[in-house]
């Protein structure tokens, strides 16, 4: 079934369509720093394009664009997610790695491409589809972890196997062209937004690495020892890129029992 944005999942204990931020009182037809609550943190774009994170910072910075409950006007520039998808992409057979996503269109560097858009599960919901699946089974759960300044880390698992949008059809690279960004609008159940990592020309196959390291910070020990422990329930990537790792990344701990 197919849905532009994220729906409550099966278990019901996340409902991504809720409002439950405050809108800004901007009366101005597009939001600017320093005066919109929504940009407090910094603005978000330019011009469309995702701010670049400073070289400087740790962290990328939080990523809250106007809402429904806001005063500015639908043209605001901190408007661009939640305005859907706006490149006209095309969904065809690979060769070798099943269905592919590629674009008809020139897209610029720091775009917004699509959103990854499915059920929103809880954990245990999560983890009870993850190991009901078989091994030739193909996984679209995906597991997005942040970590806050605090050391807390807030997931969000997404499930478009049933319910979902284009997003799904994106196959990992190595070296992608897209990179995913957390985004929120209404509430604290972010939008998994994908953008241009750098300009892509019209007819390129679309990717994003799903282990998501791509644009983070680096592999941590204990994730690699994850990697090396069973290499044997992995699937081959077929990225082709020189710096391919040969294995798809997999998130070991929905397969782990509590």
């Amino acid at each position: 079934q197919y849905s532009p944005d994220n729906v409550a999942g099966a278990d019901g204990d996340i409902d991504p369509t809720e409002i439950t931020f405050p809108g800004c009182s901007c009366l101005t037809s597009s939001c600017v720093v320093h005066t919109c609550s929504c940009l407090c943190r910094g603005e978000n774009y330019n011009s469309l394009c995702l701010q670049p994170t400073e070289k400087e910072e740790e962290y990328a910075r939080p990523v809250f664009e106007c809402n429904s409950m806001c005063q500015c006007g639908e043209s605001c520039q901190n408007r661009v997610v939640q305005r859907g998808l706006q490149f006209r992409l095309e969904v065809f057979k690979t060769e070798k790695k099943g269905w592919g996503v590629r674009t008809l269109e020139f897209i610029a560097k720091g775009r917004f491409v699509c959103e990854y858009a499915g059920e929103v599960l809880g954990f245990n919901e999560a983890r009870r589809r993850i190991q009901a699946q078989t091994s030739k089974a193909s996984n679209y759960i995906i597991a997005v972890r942040e970590h806050l300044h605090s050391g807390r880390i807030m997931e969000t698992f997404v499930d478009p196997t049933y319910i979902g949008n284009v997003g799904r059809f994106l196959n990992h690279s190595c070296e992608p062209n897209l990179f995913m960004v957390p985004v929120r609008v209404d509430s604290m159940v972010p939008k998994l937004a994908l953008f241009a990592a750098t300009d892509i020309s019209a007819g390129e196959e679309l990717s994003y690495d799903y282990s998501g390291r791509f644009h983070n910070l680096p592999i941590s020990n204990r994730e690699q020892k994850s990697l090396e422990e069973d290499n044997r329930l992995r699937k081959p990537c077929y990225c082709g890129s020189r710096t391919c790792a040969s294995f798809l990344p997999w998130d070991s701990s929905l397969f782990s029992t509590p």
